[in-house]
């Protein structure tokens, strides 16, 4: 097995979709481990509290390393994608959230029309390390990253970096963390996968639209599953297993999360399907990844006890 590096200069151009175009920055194996160093999601454009998410920012969001070949992937593969380790990187203060106009989960937006004016522009830059962010001189919060953004490449479309859907995408789910694997599905030959958008924590929902955004050196492990197809991407951790789902409203990403849970109950644990729905009526758990983006996102989880 060998561990790559995907460093800033051998990315060269971030992207800002995600499709199956680009050349390929690297070629692994299966079983490959890749330490990518990832941008926050302004690519740096916001250096200080004094910058305007409106002045500074444009159209690019959710800069993306990637795409990165898988050998042997093939339509109908999946891959597992373990998240080893998020370690911030960059100068201080590296960590950044802010409120964007017309963006968040209690505000008006493009695709929720109000009357009234924006929310007021505010930009927090705060200090992130292993041990926390520092909010304020009373609140440190603990420093849980996972990666905001990852997938693989749509067979054909070419997908904003900030639309989560059945490739993957901008989920920002706090359980792709490091400790878990994530399974996408391959739907062009390696796969070709993208990542970004780490976070030092983040709440339900992703509120206000903006976690704590941060470079990372972030570090995964690739490994192939032939001849698994899936509908949705899932994810496993040592307590529980997830399906996750990615539409609008919010009931129909629970949905499909739910119904893709059956479904892999059924095919791989050996439930009936009708089993597994009045068993999941019980203990399922969901949680809420977004509920901010082009698409809303719901993981829904059983624990391994239960199966």
């Amino acid at each position: 097995m060998t561990t790559h590096e995907l460093t800033e200069e051998m990315q060269g151009e971030y992207h800002y979709t995600v499709g199956p175009y680009p050349d390929p920055v690297l070629e692994i194996d299966p079983g490959d481990t890749v330490v990518a160093e990832t941008h926050d999601a302004f690519e740096g454009a916001i250096e200080t509290e004094d910058d305007l998410p409106s002045e500074v920012l444009g159209d690019y969001l959710n800069p993306q390393n990637g795409p990165i070949y898988v050998e042997g992937a093939t339509p109908g593969d999946a891959l597992a994608i373990t998240i080893e380790d998020i370690e911030p990187r960059g100068p201080q203060p590296r960590g950044t959230t802010c409120t964007v106009p017309y963006f968040g989960g209690l505000s008006a937006t493009d695709r929720t029309a109000m009357l009234h004016d924006p929310l007021p522009e505010i930009v927090k830059k705060l200090e992130v390390t292993t041990d926390g962010t520092v909010w304020n001189d009373d609140i440190t919060i603990p420093y849980e990253p996972f990666i905001g953004t990852i997938s693989t490449s749509p067979k054909i479309d070419s997908v904003n970096a900030l639309t989560p859907f059945k490739h993957g995408g901008n989920m920002d789910l706090p359980d792709v963390r490091p400790g878990n694997t994530i399974y996408l599905p391959v739907e062009v030959e390696g796969g070709y996968v993208y990542l970004g958008d780490c976070h030092a924590a983040q709440g339900d929902g992703e509120l206000c639209g903006v976690a704590l955004e941060h470079p990372t050196n972030t570090t995964i492990t690739v490994d192939l599953i032939e001849d698994w197809e899936l509908e949705w991407p899932r994810l496993e951790s040592d307590d529980f297993i997830m399906s996750i789902g990615s539409v609008r409203p919010m009931e129909d990403a629970a949905r499909a999360a739910y119904a893709d849970l059956v479904t892999w109950m059924a095919d791989d644990y050996g439930f009936d399907e009708m089993e597994a729905y009045m068993l999941l009526t019980q203990v399922g758990h969901v949680r809420l990844g977004n509920m901010v983006d082009p698409n809303y996102t719901i993981g829904a989880g059983i624990d391994k006890a239960y199966l």
